[in-house]
């Protein structure tokens, strides 16, 4: 049985998340958050019961409907109304590991006791992520602004029965799925709609999960970059802490370190050179790979606010018996972290990319496109192709989304952030650039098998041990889709 991650106010850390999530974890609320959710709905409605206090979403319409008073006989229909009329998404469909995340993080922002929704409704999500039946959610609809309306709506649909959800493989109507676990339709209660829509939990798990992946491609560019530095045979002496020192950005140091510690040892490395320099593209690793890195770190500050935080409207405060509307739901923090974000991925596929030109270019002793025969051959030609055709189309998705800005609701929401189409963008960016890694690592690899029978160090020969169990030396011309297919799953399993 897999073990309970408990949901409650303690700090949510990416590697928590990263657990939950390789692990299977299964989730449960604490005691604390269980009395904290109970308490501010019970003062909501006692609120609500006694007083005539006019409140944003929760006995009005929504948007610039925020005027139209809603009797208390039709509370409950107003929310329902409220999720079925903003499910509106369309598209392709969000993948299941981010709809995944989506629940952990709505129901984590839930907990905190500020949104006003019934215990039954937080444990219902938690069955859903439990029991991996996952809303059918779409990627397009939402403006980063009142939170990811659409998309949560569709999240959504299935407390009510309403909508679908893919279940074991299969997409079914989610009244189905309840029939088979013999649960009830959750009945929404005043503010419940707007709770669940309100909030960022779309832009938020798009921008965790690329996060997670980001850092493992950062850490595996330095990997593959200093394999491909060893089999050009270049220079050792840009990595030198001195010069790093002088100029102490700390994804810059960090990168430097990690590449001197990984050529440590390499008789490649240390044999005589007949070259003063190498192309940018090796020498200014540290420079190039440090800024994605302290990019890196500066989203994943955003990101560890954000996912920890009550992003629904209006918040609700019992203690200070107050419930203020506010602008929570905003996503231009996050919006401008996944722009940012996408341009420090792009970046380090971009200089990956120039890293396999080099190394197919028939210099310093090389064969020209790593083929013993070129011309009968062609070898490595096209693979480069293939990384600059993605290396353009990253810097084609990189134009950021959070300039952008459409009215809507009757400029009402006036300003919005179009956090969610820098979110979807950035997924292929990220993904991008896991394949053109994928793709030097392979033409790194076939590199230094002509340097044979030199070696290089030993954590990189250990490396290519391994990844040539899953890609062989090319000695002839063959299909290399399948190759790069291999190289990018070695990516994704192999710990470097």
């Amino acid at each position: 049985m897999a073990k309970d991650h408990y949901i409650s106010s303690e700090f949510l850390s990416l590697e928590v998340i990263e657990s939950i999530l390789t692990q299977n974890l299964s989730l449960a609320l604490s005691e604390e958050a269980e009395q904290k959710i109970v308490r501010c709905h019970d003062y909501l409605h006692q609120k609500i019961k006694a007083s005539s206090q006019t409140i944003y979403g929760i006995n009005t319409g929504f948007g610039s409907l925020c005027d139209k008073k809603i009797s208390p006989s039709d509370l409950e229909q107003l929310q329902r109304n409220l999720v079925m009329s903003h499910a509106c998404g369309t598209g392709a469909e969000v993948p299941q590991e981010l709809v995944k995340l989506m629940l952990l993080l709505k129901i984590q922002s839930l907990a905190y006791g500020h949104s006003g929704v019934q215990l039954q409704t937080v444990k219902r999500l938690i069955d859903f992520f439990n029991r991996e039946v996952y809303p059918v959610v779409y990627q397009l609809g939402s403006l980063g602004a009142s939170g990811d309306l659409a998309p949560m709506a569709h999240l959504c649909l299935p407390l009510l029965g309403l909508g679908q959800v893919s279940y074991q493989g299969y997409t079914l109507d989610s009244k189905h799925v309840l029939e088979m676990f013999g649960w009830e339709p959750i009945a929404l209660k005043a503010k419940e709609g707007l709770a669940l829509l309100n909030g960022t939990q779309f832009m938020s798990a798009y921008g965790v999960y690329t996060l997670l992946m980001a850092k493992r491609l950062s850490r595996q560019a330095d990997v593959v970059g200093a394999l491909s530095l060893d089999a050009f045979d270049g220079r050792i002496e840009p990595f030198n802490q001195l010069i790093h020192q002088v100029r102490p950005h700390k994804g810059q140091l960090q990168t430097a370190e990690a590449v001197r510690a990984l050529l440590d040892g390499s008789k490649l490395s240390a044999q005589e050179k007949q070259h003063v320099q190498d192309p940018y593209s090796f020498r200014c690793m540290p420079q190039v790979h440090g800024a994605s890195k302290d990019a890196l770190a500066y989203v994943e500050q955003v990101f560890l606010t954000e996912i920890n935080a009550v992003t629904d409207n209006p918040n609700i405060f019992p203690d200070e018996d107050e419930i203020i509307s506010g602008g929570n739901f905003h996503g231009q923090p996050l919006a401008l972290a996944l722009d940012f974000m996408a341009i420090a991925m792009a970046e380090l596929g971009s200089i990956s990319e120039r890293r396999t030109y080099q190394l197919i270019s028939g210099l310093r002793g090389l064969p020209a496109f790593l083929v013993a025969e070129p011309g009968l051959n062609s070898g490595f030609m096209i693979s480069q192709y293939t990384a600059a055709s993605i290396v353009s189309q990253s810097k084609q998705l990189c134009s950021p989304a959070s300039i952008d800005s459409i009215p809507s609701s009757n400029n009402q929401e006036d300003h919005v952030s179009m956090g969610a189409n820098a979110a979807t963008k950035l997924y292929q960016v990220v993904h991008n650039t896991e394949r053109v890694l994928a793709i030097e690592l392979m033409n790194a690899a076939q590199a230094l098998d002509f340097r044979r029978p030199m070696q290089s160090s030993a954590p990189l020969e250990k490396l290519v041990k391994a990844y040539r169990k899953v890609v062989t030396f090319v000695s002839t011309d063959r299909i290399l889709h399948d190759d790069i297919q291999q190289s990018i799953s070695f990516l994704r399993k192999y710990s470097i």
